[in-house]
């Protein structure tokens, strides 16, 4: 037997789905991979050892994948750039999306081995935050998918955001060590690894044709390492890949300071090198934080240019006309922004292309993607740091600027607020790079995630650009992937589905709207309750063991699970649950549906008000719970750490799911579709993608309640909201807002919760009263709640409404998003 065959036989070894082979895989792993035998492993082993049975049987189609790319002449490639990737654990998604959970299943069950418990032990990975990371995790499943050759680049963080416990119902931040075991499922490629500069001087040459030059010198320099973790399509045979970057110094260690006994000194390198990917999202209150986050933008997009250019050049040689015509860089919001300048950099000043040639490049290679729009929350740099970090960076974006700006003022001759507002560049006693205005100038498309929020780009945060480029600007409504959101979370659900519609909806989630037909159907809403049931009693398991709460499953499970933060009126909720306390109070036999309130949430270390609205929550709940006058009806539970894992058990189980944002402030969401896809009726404003949710179930199929954007906005520019007025004449919000204000749940301390109080009626820090609009909206929130227990009570009813929610939101797959930006912005066809 020749050493090809050889080769062949092993690989068809380590990649048949045989119940034996696999077993054999599984121990061959566990004694010469990890050195382990069968008694004496440990859950760790017995997972490590599965997920690398998995991964050969993924790597095999991942270089074939690969290949096929290279191959063909024609191929296209789309790069998505983003800070976070959400990806969850991926034993499972990896087994489903192979197709083989039976045969794994079989296999672990021969060794008496629970495939379930296994999956259990993977932890989260530590790439993302909340709904950006996630969304980016839902678009490499869906590009794989579809197949689509592409390519994620972010960062490959040592640590995650953190790891979050209440001590007195005050979160505290730990570290998130989620790679302190190993990760089978990333492949570090040291042969891939680049240099990325900081600091140093812009230094001005003459090149042989004398023509001015720059070149970037006196730098120093930190080494990009790229893990590779491969991204698997449902059922294609297509394997795409996640390239993370993590920094390593160049020089480990200096043995002239250790000789000299200089020992911190002499590992110093490693350790401000190795910072860049440590921690996801540094705290940037202060300014070290700040050049650190700064940093990690600059390192992973400077890394990810630098792959993207070499693998081009490996198939293109330097005909970089081409470029554009086989590359697309989708900019996830406007942490990548630096893409733009670190491509014109590397074509101007190694490449040594023309200005004019760079820039074409370029804008005709980036599309952006736009994630909110508050003019508060667009990133700004301060220019001294670039200065400091980025010089050269720095010289390409004034000329940027400056190119732009006499075009703009051909069109707009003496309009100086409109050259002030298109500047990359904001004139203050700090002047800042506005990285938005940067990714617009350097993109040949902006998108927004929502209608209602590409709207308010066109019309209001972005107007001047859009009366200039309209052609530039398009919406691409947020989506989810079905295979990890109903067929992986919710298997009981999803084995209903396919009973009696078949499986096609796992890649055509528009095949949902077969379920129409079963939504006056005794039985199978019957059963479509029991399903719903039964992951509430999981639920109201998990919570029992790891918080010591008992929940009852026959109560209304609402649901509030997403970032923490004051726009998203996580406040308005809890003011709820205060008006329903004090009703039980003054009559214990006020007529309610038990209900059991959940959050699961995150503050940012650095915001203040954010984590002491999480300690009004968990003092709320303290107090109801252990209350025995109301807690057989009413339970507040704040759920720490929430994260992807988390979510695949609360949201199937959610009865009530809660979007109730300030109309105009999130641009689209993505938790709203994941809970109406597993059947929970949302309570919401028009904000963001509830607007369109509303327009595919049918307004008789969820609850709206408050102001829509344009009366916030109008409210706003009057000046005449007055909270406190409304807390004078509206006995109910008076005494909430007073019952917070005292030390009711504070054990004594008044003064706990005042600048809760103190924003609501007269603003903190020169920030309106009530800048979100609770009190507006309380009173059409409450009556809405009051609908929802009224509904409730008729459960054939419920459930049909809730049917009716599954069946219709088929257009909120990712899919159906990744195929708009695959024909509309990307220009690119599947392999």
């Amino acid at each position: 037997m020749d050493s090809m065959q050889s080769n062949n036989l092993i690989n068809n070894l380590r990649t048949s789905l045989d119940t034996n082979v696999i077993k054999q895989n599984y121990l061959d792993h566990l004694n010469l991979s990890l050195g382990k035998d069968f008694k004496n492993s440990t859950p760790w082993d017995k997972f490590y050892s599965l997920s690398l049975v998995i991964r050969d049987r993924i790597i095999k189609k991942w270089h074939e994948t690969q290949q096929k790319y290279y191959k063909n002449d024609k191929t296209k490639r789309v790069h998505y750039l983003s800070i976070e990737f959400l990806i969850g654990r991926l034993l499972y998604n990896n087994i489903l999306n192979l197709q083989i959970e039976d045969e794994i299943k079989n296999a672990m069950n021969e060794l008496n081995i629970s495939l379930e418990e296994l999956a259990e032990i993977e932890p989260d990975a530590g790439l993302g935050n909340g709904g950006l990371g996630r969304l980016a995790a839902c678009f490499l499943d869906s590009i794989a998918t579809l197949g689509i050759p592409g390519y994620g680049y972010g960062l490959r963080y040592e640590y995650g955001i953190f790891k979050q416990i209440f001590e007195d119902g005050f979160q505290k931040e730990l570290p998130d060590d989620w790679l302190k075991n190993g990760y089978p499922w990333e492949i570090e490629r040291k042969d891939r690894a680049v240099k990325v500069k900081f600091y140093g001087r812009s230094e001005p040459y003459k090149d042989n044709n004398g023509h001015l030059r720059f070149r970037w010198v006196d730098t120093y320099d930190i080494l990009a390492v790229p893990y590779d973790i491969p991204i698997v399509g449902y059922g294609n045979n297509v394997v795409n890949t996640l390239r993370l970057w993590s920094s390593k110094s160049i020089n480990d260690f200096d043995f002239d300071n250790f000789q000299k006994g200089n020992y911190i000194k002499a590992s110093e390198s490693k350790i401000i090198s190795e910072s860049i990917s440590k921690v996801l999202y540094p705290n940037d209150a202060f300014y070290a934080g700040r050049e650190l986050r700064i940093k990690q933008e600059y390192f992973f997009v400077s890394a990810s240019i630098q792959d993207i250019i070499r693998r081009f050049k490996a198939q293109f040689g330097t005909n970089f006309k081409l470029f554009p015509e086989k590359n697309v860089i989708q900019l996830n919001d406007t942490h990548p922004a630096l893409a733009i300048p670190e491509l014109m950099r590397i074509l101007l000043d190694e490449e040594l292309l023309s200005w004019e040639e760079a820039w074409e490049i370029t804008k005709k290679t980036f599309a952006y993607t736009n994630h909110t729009v508050m003019p508060e929350a667009l990133e700004k740099w301060e220019v001294h740091l670039f200065e400091k970090l980025l010089p050269r960076h720095l010289e390409i974006l004034y000329e940027i600027n400056s190119r732009f700006l006499n075009n703009v003022s051909k069109f707009y001759p003496n309009d100086i607020n409109k050259i002030r507002n298109l500047s990359i560049f904001e004139e203050g006693s700090v002047k800042q790079v506005r990285m938005a205005n940067l990714s617009i100038i350097g993109s040949f498309s902006v998108n927004g995630v929502s209608k209602l929020h590409t709207e308010i780009l066109k019309n209001k945060v972005f107007k001047d650009f859009y009366d200039i480029w309209p052609e530039k600007f398009n919406n691409k409504t947020n989506g989810i992937t079905q295979r990890r959101w109903l067929l992986q979370c919710n298997p009981e659900l999803s084995n209903l589905i396919t009973k009696h519609i078949g499986n096609k909806w796992i890649i055509d989630l528009d095949e949902l709207k077969k379920l129409e037909k079963y939504a006056d159907d005794k039985e199978f809403l019957n059963n479509f309750h029991n399903v719903k049931q039964k992951n509430k009693i999981r639920l109201s398991n998990y919570i029992y063991k790891t918080l010591n709460i008992k929940v009852d499953p026959e109560s209304i499970f609402d649901v509030q699970v997403k970032r923490l933060h004051e726009y998203k009126r996580q406040l308005l909720n809890a003011m709820h649950i205060i008006y329903l306390y004090l009703k039980l109070k003054d009559d214990p036999n006020y007529d309610i549906v038990p209900r059991t309130f959940i959050f699961g949430a995150k503050a940012a270390p650095g915001y203040k008000m954010a984590k002491l609205i999480i300690k009004l929550i968990n003092s709320i709940a303290e107090v109801i719970n252990n209350d025995t006058t109301v807690n057989k009806k009413l339970k507040v539970v704040f759920i720490p750490n929430y994260n992807v894992s988390l979510a695949e058990i609360i949201i199937p189980a959610a009865n009530v799911s809660e979007q109730i944002s300030t109309a105009g402030k999130e641009a689209s969401g993505t938790g709203n579709m994941k809970f109406a896809l597993n059947g929970a009726l949302t309570i919401g404003t028009l904000d963001g993608a509830n607007i369109e949710i509303k327009e595919c179930v049918g307004e008789e199929n969820i609850f709206i309640f408050g102001l829509t954007a344009e009366q916030v906005q109008r409210l706003k520019e009057s000046r005449l909201y007055n909270p406190y007025e409304i807390y004078l004449k509206n006995e109910t919000i008076r005494k909430i807002l007073d019952l917070i204000n005292s030390d009711y749940f504070s054990k004594g301390n008044s003064e706990l919760f005042s600048d809760i109080f103190q924003s609501l009626l007269f603003g903190i820090n020169g920030g309106y009263p009530d800048e979100y609009m609770l009190l507006a909206d309380f009173d059409s929130y409450k009556t809405k709640h009051k609908e929802i227990d009224k509904l409730y009570r008729q459960t054939f009813k419920w459930n049909k409404k809730a049917l009716l929610n599954v069946a219709r939101v088929g257009m909120f797959s990712s899919d159906r998003t990744i195929k708009e930006y695959a024909e509309d912005i990307w220009k690119v066809e599947k392999i």
